[in-house]
């Protein structure tokens, strides 16, 4: 790569409503250390009936286009596992309400938690072939599951808004990368249903396996060793679950990978609630917010998607990063949500648009973007 090529800005957005976990212990009679320290949780952002992957993505990417506009971006790539439509990308409804112009390509991407990683790294190649242009990238979901299931208070909903250029402000993709495809049935959600079907112990195993073979073929193909790695930052599905694969990398090394720098990449996560293609991505945001002696640094992302496929890449974060973040934003967006009592939340939960049926929704709150309706089976966005 001639030209360094990576993340010149970052931006994330939540749901409405938040439910703290210990509520909804304490409600189905279970130890709140069960989700406290057990899952390493502790709160779960809950979308309202007007929210849903195509507002939250709309509301990060907005933030990126206030601050550099829409020059020179000529492909949105929007990445998904919970996308409103069997054919038409969540992306360009974004393009709609954004007011992008019409000369821009929009493209949804899918493959489990890992679609935000494959969307970056396709967005490095486009602006590896022409350096003038700039790629939006946006992961965003909601991760929604069964009511009195185990996973249950594994749920969440966000969005991460990347923007990637040639000369990036904060991080520079490096050239090595490491990949790893397993057909395995851990977690899947037919077309049919609205929630996955999950099959708990394979899913840990996956991932785990996963982690280690992306990164025997990250280091088979030029990358460094783990003592030139300074961070690590994990898809967390939990926050718990990314410790358990730092913990079995450093075992396949045969050496201890501190944990401690780990803890800055938690603190949104345990926040918000698993969030799928944005997860891996908040956590690097999280770090870049709490972590103000990066520059100069390598950090290592390892990025998973059930089903499975997982990725191993670095970041060179660049001097002066932390000029180019808004730390501040990100923090409202937390402190800004609605509790919800444990009553309330089920209700919410149960008054989720499905289907294709005409309905309207009901104003939620301050959020910029919202789905409106569901009108002879399409559905209608607004800004608030």
């Amino acid at each position: 790569m001639s030209t360094q090529i990576g993340i010149h800005d970052v931006a994330m957005a939540t749901a409405h409503y938040v439910l703290e976990l210990e509520d909804l212990a304490q409600r189905l009679g279970v130890d709140p250390d069960k989700y406290r320290l057990g899952l390493g949780q502790d709160a779960m952002s809950i979308p309202a009936p007007d929210e849903d992957a195509v507002t939250l993505g709309a509301a990060a990417a907005a933030q990126i286009i206030a601050r550099h506009g829409v020059g020179g971006i000529r492909t949105v790539l929007f990445a998904s596992e919970s996308g409103v439509d069997q054919s038409k990308a969540g992306g360009v409804f974004i393009q709609g309400l954004l007011g992008l112009p019409r000369g821009v390509r929009v493209v949804e991407l899918k493959q489990a938690c890992y679609g935000g990683t494959a969307a970056l790294q396709a967005a490095v190649g486009l602006v590896a072939r022409n350096p003038e242009e700039r790629v939006l990238v946006i992961a965003s979901d909601v991760a929604r599951y069964d009511v009195d299931t185990p996973a249950e208070p594994t749920q969440g909903a966000g969005a991460v808004a990347l923007l990637v250029s040639a000369d990036p402000a904060i991080a520079v993709v490096e050239e090595a990368y490491g990949v790893a495809t397993m057909d395995v049935d851990d977690f899947w959600r037919p077309n049919d249903r609205s929630t996955p079907l999950v099959a708990g112990a394979l899913s840990v195993s996956a991932y785990l396996d996963s982690a280690i073979a992306a990164w025997d073929d990250y280091a088979a193909h030029g990358g460094v060793s783990a003592e030139q790695i300074d961070r690590w930052v994990h898809h967390q599905p939990y926050t718990k679950m990314a410790r358990k694969a730092h913990r079995a990398l450093g075992e396949h090394l045969g050496m201890e990978l501190p944990e401690g720098p780990l803890e800055d990449t938690f603190t949104y996560n345990r926040r918000i609630g698993n969030t799928y293609t944005a997860s891996a991505w908040i956590g690097l945001i999280s770090l870049l917010h709490h972590d103000s002696t990066l520059a100069g640094s390598r950090v290592g992302v390892f990025s998973y998607g059930s089903g499975s496929v997982g990725e191993l890449l670095t970041l060179a974060v660049q001097e002066g990063y932390r000029e180019a973040l808004d730390p501040v934003a990100a923090r409202a967006a937390l402190e800004e949500r609605q509790k919800l009592d444990f009553d309330t939340y089920r209700r919410v939960y149960a008054s989720a648009v499905q289907g294709s049926a005409d309905q309207r929704t009901e104003r939620s709150g301050a959020q910029p973007y919202r789905l409106a309706e569901v009108k002879d089976g399409a559905r209608r966005y607004e800004k608030a």
